[in-house]
């Protein structure tokens, strides 16, 4: 009974002060019976309100492991009262004298003891005893496994979670199946678990939307009562997370300053006093391993929920943009940009995400400084005030070195972005920069620009590593300071082992709050700014859903009565009437649009609408999908209702040319289409949905003319597809007005007339007034296009409108279409059995690293720099040991000074040493910071410029195939990693493992014994670093694919959200952005536990670091100095950290190195300037061409584009090359430049093979006008001279002869005016005269213009081909051209057709041929008598 107990109690000390302790018998019976039932009873209301699918009870298994432990005293006691009866010493008794063995071995022991003589007091209540622990033992494996019910099977096989038990949920063990399934081969999407309900993108933004409802109801009541304060809409988390987050925090972080206080006793008992009991000794380290352990997994727990919470903000933040983005107003979304937008989902998220992954940091921070100080004063007294000041100052140090360095980072990206913008001008003018040879200018230009970033980097290098001097000083100036004020305030003050490892401790755990403060309170000004702008977008304004109405009493399908667009308008229109809305642009056609959609503002009346709407825009919005999923549009798939629409249409045609038929995949925004294309995939969208109303904003303006027939018969029509449908139909073609049941004539956004057409014709209002101008506009067009005459004005006033427009859109389709057509073999890459992947996909890396891609690395470095770096951190790291080991010296004095006066001089040796040593370690890692610092900027410059120099050098084939966004993601974000990651990754690596190093070294010196622990140690360490490593890269690489999709969908979403609103898709479309944030959930949430399944796994491993050193420094406690003891121990207890430290940062290092070795996959591609052999100094001289039997084709595998080309061309020969579109024409040119390669034959330029001389040799020597004429930003002068071989008087006489000097000379700055991006602030015209300046500058031999006047009017033109004749009448010239007249005076012409000449004459020869060239010039209106005038 509880009596006894206190009877006994003065007696227990004797029951601990012996070799053998024992608890007293009756706090076994009591206590110890009380300690697992309290705790059941306490736990028992929570027990029993259990969720339901629980598949275990941690409370039961927490009970039974108590109830376990208690019972070990009992054991012992009982077992030992059953040894005491042996008189002889025996073995067993010896085995239990020096230590408590484990309870398996105890039991093993009984039978042994019951055979040994002597009688046990009390048998049956001996057997009842184990027969109970041992059941108890059951009891507890068994409440440790997971009791999944049948029904849960399913559930738990795609989420292992679900199904986990409590202690596998603790030590994140259910994790395990996935880590050795990414060891044994990469991980892919499938392989995700599905998410808990919890989890899931639904459930979290039901949440934050529930929480945002009430806030800004709350902040509504807020602003009624005039205090206008900001409602705080961005930030939500649930209470209970935020407690449960907390409380773990805190015992996480409180129980780390315990074992910190134990390590102090620790020290003290099992080592120093030799005259405490061994056991206590054992007592101690067995305690600081459990609470290690427990710290651990309080630890883990804490982060593995706040990165969860901080996943669950991102989530929400990007699923309520999303949901706003569905809903806002028009005027809200033209405030910002879509890029703007997707940067909320990005950047902003992103924040949020990063803050909420250590926002309890903000108090815990401070406790940990406070609870540090605290101890230390205990420790050392009013001492520690001087080491504290040393912190202090270090503050606005480092504050002064930040501002400095943002100042130099903006600087940095100052030039990053100037080198960034003319490296994507470069490739996407690639060609002519080959064409003109004018590659290593612009490469010496980007070169430049790099130089200033690598000086700005070289800046900001040495400004960190000034920051790491006084980071990796400050401990030990921190201790120093503290040390040499304790020992120097009074004599008395001596320095002990526990002392001074306590408080070095301490000093270590001060180090992380004082760094996180600083950078958390940044990380919270900077999300500050990003709250401010979601705010301000989700509070913007909705679209009013109440403008249009949906009243079945009117009799009308749409009732327009008074809208705000320009002014009134009153509009009705009847059921299955089909109305065309004609006016001039600006009249209000789009906008009448936008209001029947609902997306105007309406001051008065309304919009009365009866049924379901279609709407096909003006600018075809397409979807990243299949062709059929564009179509089907969310709709089921009725195989001949497709078919229907497919014919109707136009889109047969289209399919069979697509490889993949209806499944070939459209890019984004359907790069992969062409205008008409994508205007009748939208077209026929509309027309699956079987809507009542379908409102057509121009969708025939995109298409050619036979085309636009095609569909307004076939769907718009009278006898269409959509007959007995309303259709509203805005257009500009004529020619289908005759057709329509009604006519809208909008005149300032007014309804000016209504009527049918003939009506209309014959009341001579605005109408008519409309088409007189019409025909008027057509008709000036059409004799710029040189239209015969008789053609002109043969026709009646209404065909010819109508043939007019029709012929115009004719004209410029096919010029159009050229240019198509040249784009289109760069699609058929990808495989071309299935056809449907539009270009290659870019290769995702699996698997480990190369060896010899960090060699690579270190040779950019340079091995030089690469040794040295290595040297002087390892000099550093002995440094660092240098002093402790000093440190652990000088403890020692305590018991050699005990009660003795302490001299001063070796107080002063002792304290200038310990000085010395801590300032060396600073100052080596200040040099070894510099030396890296010089290391890696010369590998950024190396790697850089071996990636220009080979990407200005590959074959145009490359760029065919690969999209520019995927080069230029080399030049930045490759390089940026190059740059700014590896540094600083590959420092903390190589520091991390020299810690680690020089921490088994010293826990070996001190305890020879640790030798025999570290071997398996590190077997384990090795396996757990390569199935974690493995695993965490593919799971990160997953994560950034699946992240692009919710981007693309995003931008995707806010351009067609016209389209999504008008057929009512939201919903879809928010399910569908809910579907792909869980796929990337899907693998972020497993990386984010890979993380803890890690940590847990190593601290536990660090952890066993720490027990074996404690265990061997009392098991040789006899032959150990003190202070090496405590040394070895306060190092074991910062092994965990480090371990932990060099994984994170080995898999650190081996991500970002991908980046070199993406570099360098672009360094080694096969480049085309490759030959020695150098033309004669003056060739070409003459200019004579010569092909003989000429094959090309594009790219090996593809069919050949010139079949067998011969002819012989004469020194200074004027030649036409005319021929349809794809005849291959622009092939021909391509292929005298060498852009394509011969498949077989030859070319000869003055009998000289060209394939045999360097590009640039060849290059140089011919001068081209391209057709697009492409100008880089820079000054005038530099784009007509880059290299600057000529002299301003030179270059001032071709601008006369092009027509612009009058111009230039206008300008402020004459030749060095600066062009704009892709020379933006010049006309058309006058860049094409531009290139025009460039080829009188060159002037070679031989002229090559492709369709060098296509884009200018008839004036400029005019000028171009008269100064072509006079300045290059000595050269030979190849004129492409569409407009024949400009050919008409060639000596030659030569018409190609599907790759062969077909015919090669005089021009007056092939008319009279009556062949192809014949056909082509009737076409043209001209005739023998048009070229005997010309």
């Amino acid at each position: 009974t509880c009596h006894i107990c206190f009877v006994c109690t003065p007696q227990n000390a004797s029951y601990l002060n012996r070799e053998d302790p024992d608890l007293p018998v009756c706090v076994e019976q009591t206590v110890l019976v009380w300690i697992p039932l309290g705790f059941l009873w306490l736990c028992a209301p929570q027990h029993l309100v259990r969720r339901k699918r629980s598949v275990d009870s941690a409370t039961l298994f927490l009970f039974w492991l108590l109830l376990v432990l208690c019972d070990i005293f009992p054991f012992q006691t009982l077992l030992r009262e059953g040894l005491r009866l042996v008189r002889a010493e025996t073995p067993s008794l010896c085995i239990l004298k020096l230590f408590t063995p484990p309870p398996h071995i105890r039991l093993a022991l009984i039978h042994l003891i019951c055979n040994q003589q002597g009688e046990i007091s009390d048998v049956p209540r001996f057997c009842l005893f184990y027969i109970s622990f041992g059941l108890e033992l059951i009891a507890l494996i068994l409440s440790a496994m997971a009791d999944i019910p049948p029904e849960a099977q399913e559930v738990v096989k795609k989420n292992p979670e679900a199904g986990a038990a409590f202690l596998s949920r603790i030590t994140f063990n259910w994790f395990s199946s996935m880590v050795v399934k990414g060891y044994k081969r990469p991980l892919v999407q499938e392989d995700m678990w599905e998410l808990s309900d919890a989890e899931s993108t639904a459930v979290i933004n039901q949440r934050f939307q529930y929480f945002m409802e009430s806030e800004l109801r709350a902040a509504r009541v807020r602003f009624q009562n005039r205090l206008k304060k900001q409602r705080e809409t961005s930030k939500e988390k649930s209470p209970e997370e935020a407690f449960q987050n907390g409380l773990s925090n805190n015992l996480g972080k409180g129980i780390s300053h315990d074992v910190l206080m134990m390590v102090g006793i620790c020290l003290h008992v099992g080592t120093c006093d030799k005259s405490r009991y061994t056991w206590e000794g054992y007592m101690y380290a067995v305690l600081l391993l459990v609470v290690a352990i427990l710290q651990s997994l309080f630890l883990q727990q804490y982060f593995q929920r706040c990165f969860v919470l901080g996943m669950k903000v991102r989530t929400a933040i990007t699923a309520a943009v999303y949901k706003k983005a569905l809903v806002v107003s028009n005027d809200t979304r033209k405030e910002s940009t879509v890029g703007e937008t997707v940067n909320l989902i990005s950047a902003d998220a992103q924040r949020f995400n990063d803050v909420t992954n250590f926002i309890h940091l903000l108090w815990s921070c401070p406790l940990q400084i406070v609870l540090a100080i605290v101890f230390l004063w205990f420790e050392l007294g009013p001492s520690v005030l001087a080491g504290l000041a040393v912190m202090v100052l270090m503050g606005p140090i480092n504050g002064l070195l930040a501002t400095k360095a943002r100042k130099i980072q903006i600087e940095n990206m100052k030039f990053k972005d100037k080198r960034l913008k003319i490296m994507n001008e470069i490739l996407n003018g690639i060609k002519i920069l080959k064409l003109y040879a004018w590659e290593t200018s612009f490469q010496a230009q980007v070169d430049g620009i790099r130089g200033e970033e690598l000086k700005v980097m070289r800046k900001f290098a040495y400004l960190t590593s000034v920051s790491t001097f006084i980071f990796s000083s400050a401990p030990a100036l921190v201790s120093l300071a503290t040390f040499a004020v304790f020992v120097g305030v009074s004599p008395d003050n001596v320095l002990t082992a526990e002392k001074a490892f306590t408080s070095i401790s301490l000093f270590n755990i001060l180090r992380f709050p004082l760094a996180m403060l600083p950078m958390l309170i940044a990380a919270i000004v900077q999300t500050t700014v990003s709250r401010k702008r979601l705010e301000k977008f989700l509070s913007g304004e909705d679209l009013e859903s109440d403008i249009v109405r949906h009243d079945l009493s009117f009799g009308m399908s749409i009732i327009i009565i008074a809208t705000r667009l320009s002014a009134d308008i009153s509009l009705d229109i009847k059921p299955g009437k089909l109305v065309a809305v004609v006016g001039a642009v600006g009249s209000g056609k789009s906008s009448l649009m936008s209001a029947l959609l609902g997306e105007m503002y309406s001051n008065k009346g309304f919009i009365n609408i009866q049924g379901s709407l279609a709407f096909v825009p003006q600018q075809a919005w397409i979807q990243n999908a299949t062709l059929r999923d564009n179509i089907l549009f969310g709709s089921s798939h009725e195989d001949r209702r497709f078919q229907g629409v497919i014919q109707a249409c136009a889109l047969a045609p289209d399919l069979e040319l697509l490889q993949g038929g209806d499944l070939t995949e459209i890019g984004e925004k359907g790069i992969n289409l062409s205008g008409g294309q994508k205007q009748r995939v939208s077209l026929a969208r509309a027309a699956y949905s079987q809507a009542d109303i379908y409102l057509l904003d121009d969708p025939l303006s995109a298409v050619d003319s036979h085309v636009g027939k095609h569909l307004f018969d076939e769907v718009i029509g009278p006898n269409g597809l959509l007959k007995d449908k309303t259709r509203i139909l805005v257009t500009h073609g004529v020619s289908f007005l005759p057709y329509v049941d009604e006519i809208v004539v909008l005149v300032n956004g007014e309804v000016s007339e209504v009527g049918s057409y003939n009506s209309l014709r014959a009341s001579r209002g605005a109408f008519s007034e409309f088409l007189d101008t019409y025909s008027l506009q057509l008709q000036d067009l059409m004799s710029k296009l040189y239209l015969p005459q008789h053609l002109l004005f043969s026709c009646t006033h209404k065909v010819c409108v109508c043939f007019l427009y029709l012929f115009g859109i004719f004209i410029f389709s096919s010029v159009r279409l050229r240019t198509n057509s040249s784009l289109k073999k760069s699609d058929d890459v990808g495989d071309l059995k299935k056809g449907q992947r539009l270009i290659e996909k870019e290769a995702m890396e699996t698997g480990k690293v190369k060896f010899s891609v960090y060699l690579e690395y270190l040779r950019a470095m340079g091995w030089g720099y690469t040794v040295m770096v290595f040297l002087v951190y390892f000099i550093q790291n002995v440094a660092f040991i240098g002093q402790n080991l000093w440190l652990s010296d000088w403890t020692n004095d305590a018991v050699e000074y005990y009660n003795m006066t302490y001299p001063s001089w070796k107080r002063d040796t002792r304290v200038g040493v310990f000085g010395v040593l801590g300032v060396a370690q600073g100052l080596f890692v200040f040099l070894g910071t510099l030396l890296m610092a010089n290391a890696s900027v010369d590998a950024s410059r190396t790697l850089h410029s071996r990636l220009l120099n080979n990407i200005l050098r590959v074959p145009m084939v490359f760029f065919d195939t690969t999209p520019i966004g995927r080069v230029v993601n080399r030049f930045a974000k490759d390089i940026f990693t190059v740059d700014e990651a590896i540094p600083q990754s590959f420092r903390s690596w190589l520091l991390c493992l020299l810690g680690v190093l020089g921490t088994l070294f010293v826990i070996c010196l001190a305890t020879p014994f640790f030798t025999i622990v570290i071997i398996p140690l590190t077997v384990l360490y090795y396996f757990v670093q390569r199935f974690y490593v493995a695993t965490s890269r593919q799971l990160r690489r997953l994560d950034s694919v699946s992240r692009s999709p919710i981007y693309s969908h995003f931008s995707e979403t806010v351009s067609g959200l016209s389209v999504i609103r008008a057929y009512g898709h939201q919903e879809r479309f928010l399910k569908h952005n809910e579907t792909i944030i869980d796929e990337n959930l899907k693998s972020l949430y497993p990386w984010i536990v890979s993380n803890r399944w890690l940590a847990i796994r190593l601290e536990f491993l660090g952890n066993l670091v720490v027990f074996f050193a404690a265990l061997f420094a009392v098991i040789s406690r006899d032959s150990l100095d003190s202070g090496l003891v405590g040394l070895s121990i306060s190092y074991a207890l910062n092994v965990t950290q480090t371990l932990n430290w060099l994984v994170r940062m080995t898999s650190e290092l081996e991500n970002n190195i991908v980046a070199v070795e993406r570099v360098s996959e672009y360094s080694g591609l096969e480049n085309e300037w490759v030959t020695d052999t150098r033309p004669p100094e003056k060739w070409p001289e003459q200019g004579r061409l010569q092909f003989d039997n000429y094959k090309v084709r594009y790219r090996p595998g593809l069919d050949l584009v010139l079949h067998g080309i011969t002819c012989d061309i004469n020194s200074t020969e004027k030649i036409g090359i005319v021929g349809r579109t794809g005849a291959g024409k622009s092939s021909l040119t391509n292929c005298l430049f060498r852009i394509i390669e011969a498949a077989e034959g030859r070319i000869l330029i003055d009998d000289v093979d060209i394939s045999t001389i360097g590009l640039h040799d060849l290059r140089n020597r011919l001068t081209i006008i391209p057709q697009d004429p492409v100008l880089f930003s820079g000054t005038l002068r530099m784009n007509l001279d880059p290299f600057d071989k000529f002299s301003d008087e030179e270059i001032w006489r071709v601008l006369e002869l092009s027509h612009l000097k009058d111009y230039a000379a206008g300008l402020q700055e004459g030749l060095q005016h600066e062009v704009a991006e892709g020379g933006e602030n010049l006309s058309v015209g006058q860049r094409q005269l531009l290139c025009l300046a460039r080829a009188l500058l060159r002037r070679t031999r031989i002229l090559i213009l492709d369709e060098a006047t296509a884009a200018v009017d008839l004036e400029t033109d005019d000028l171009i081909q008269n100064t072509i004749r006079k300045e290059f009448s000595h050269c030979t010239v190849l004129t492409i051209a569409h407009r024949l007249h400009s050919i008409m005076d060639s000596s030659r012409v030569m018409v190609l057709d599907a790759g062969r000449i077909v015919e090669f004459d005089s021009p007056s020869n092939l008319l009279q041929k009556h062949g192809h060239f014949y056909a082509m010039a009737k076409d043209a209106g001209i005739n023998q008598e048009d070229t005997t005038v010309l």
